[in-house]
């Protein structure tokens, strides 16, 4: 845990931890809360982090939580390796990492987290965060988020899964994005996957809908793991070599 002088009241500490059922070899992640009413002008100045023109123009949740998320990643990418270097935004809006890592960055209400690795030993790192949906939001966003054959799981499932599920199928569709598209460099959606099975401890397996790459075509399956606290969802799809 890293609670310094250097941190500003909006984001005051930051985590090593691994909040997830499964450790990964040679991954680091990194998390911290987060207060925008706590943000205050300079703190960007003060914690060596340049933020990009649309963060500037940005109302002060946006503001922190980016903040919080590049000091995530920039202590992530110390306790890896001992760099110092903060992720800038890419053209399509995703973190632009060293040549030599992969990374993710999320944040949802209040708390923010970077997941960073060498690419000596993981191809694609994607990790999202998101606030379980209540039952009635899950039941409106069901039908944009998950497929007919998930829909037919849902509905054959208990009604008290409902928000879980479409949830953590959402959460989980994002993970599989971030990993999967620098690998890729294909834009899918989330018709294009689909989550085959979960379970309680945290585990769960994806599928491809869409044939990406010769190696990433439709049938193509990868592991994936969840949990939830405090009613935020955290997921992550990690790719090995």
């Amino acid at each position: 845990m890293t609670h310094s002088s250097d941190l500003p009241p909006c984001c005051p500490v930051l985590t090593a931890h691994w909040p997830l059922p499964k450790a990964l070899d040679r991954v680091v992640l990194v998390s911290s809360p987060f207060d925008p009413q706590k943000l205050a002008d300079g703190d960007f100045q003060r914690c060596l982090i340049e933020p990009p023109a649309s963060i500037q123009r940005s109302v002060a949740k946006r503001q922190t939580e980016f903040l919080a998320g590049r000091l995530c990643a920039r202590e992530a990418m110390r306790l890896l390796d001992g760099r110092l270097h903060v992720p800038l935004i890419g053209d399509d809006r995703a973190p632009v990492w060293p040549q030599d890592l992969c990374g993710s960055i999320t944040h949802s209400t209040g708390w923010a987290a970077a997941v960073v690795a060498s690419k000596q030993h993981w191809r694609g790192l994607g990790m999202d965060v998101e606030q379980v949906m209540s039952s009635e939001r899950a039941s409106r966003l069901a039908g944009e988020i998950l497929t007919a054959d998930e829909m037919q799981r849902m509905a054959d499932g208990p009604e008290h899964e409902v928000a879980l599920r479409v949830t953590l199928t959402f959460s989980l569709k994002e993970a599989l994005f971030k990993a999967l598209y620098p690998v890729v460099l294909k834009r899918f959606y989330f018709e294009d996957a689909e989550v085959l099975e979960w379970s309680e401890t945290g585990h769960a397996r994806l599928r491809l809908k869409i044939d990406l790459s010769e190696e990433w075509h439709s049938g193509k399956v990868l592991e994936a793991q969840f949990s939830v606290r405090d009613g935020q969802l955290l997921s992550l799809v990690a790719i090995a070599n």
